[in-house]
């Protein structure tokens, strides 16, 4: 029951605090899934962040719907998209009801204006974590390369996040898959060579 309640107050605050939708969201849920709760490390987040972003509809609660269910089955699973989801119904309806009569005034357009930063500091910090964890995997040279390739691709060529990261998931399947041939490859010549 502690579980559940984790979740559910976990998601909560997501759904509370991630304003501007999944780039807002994406960092309150590193905090609360990696660093408060320890339900996953930074290398699985990234794992299915990269996956979660390959497939339709908002981030955040396909991230809720893994984690719950990774957590605590279905049943978590069910809680923690419902937290997610809860208070944006309620913000819609409520403020929708009353904003659009202050839409106008000074003051609410300064909020919004204030909260671009605070998620623009948010997702280049999240950045920064997973720019340091594939220096860690790759190095500085090819993750420096492949964060260029990366970006070319996306602003240049104008390509869907959602394609570049298919690509990307392609070529590291491939890539894997050879380097676990290489080994039988190796072996298969080291045994014809002993029996010859």
């Amino acid at each position: 029951m502690r579980t559940q309640w984790n979740l559910f107050i976990a998601f909560f605050r997501v759904g509370m605090l991630g304003y501007g939708g999944g780039p807002g969201s994406i960092p309150l849920i590193h905090k609360e899934v990696v660093e408060k709760y320890k339900w996953m490390s930074d290398e699985d987040f990234g794992d299915i962040l990269a996956l979660g972003n390959t497939l339709p509809g908002p981030i955040a609660t396909k991230l809720a719907g893994y984690i719950g269910h990774n957590v605590s089955g279905i049943v978590g699973m069910i809680n923690a998209v419902f937290a997610t989801i809860l208070p944006t119904i309620i913000l819609m309806v409520v403020l929708l009801s009353s904003l659009s009569s202050v839409a106008d005034l000074p003051w609410v357009q300064g909020m919004t204006a204030a909260v671009v930063p605070v998620v623009g500091v948010m997702l280049a910090v999240l950045t920064w974590q997973f720019f340091h964890k594939a220096v860690k995997g790759m190095g500085w040279l090819q993750t420096v390369l492949m964060s260029i390739g990366v970006f070319l691709l996306l602003y240049a060529a104008g390509l869907h996040p959602g394609i570049v990261i298919g690509l990307l998931l392609v070529a590291a399947l491939v890539q894997r898959d050879n380097k676990k041939t290489e080994p039988a490859d190796q072996q298969s010549k080291e045994s014809r060579r002993g029996t010859s």
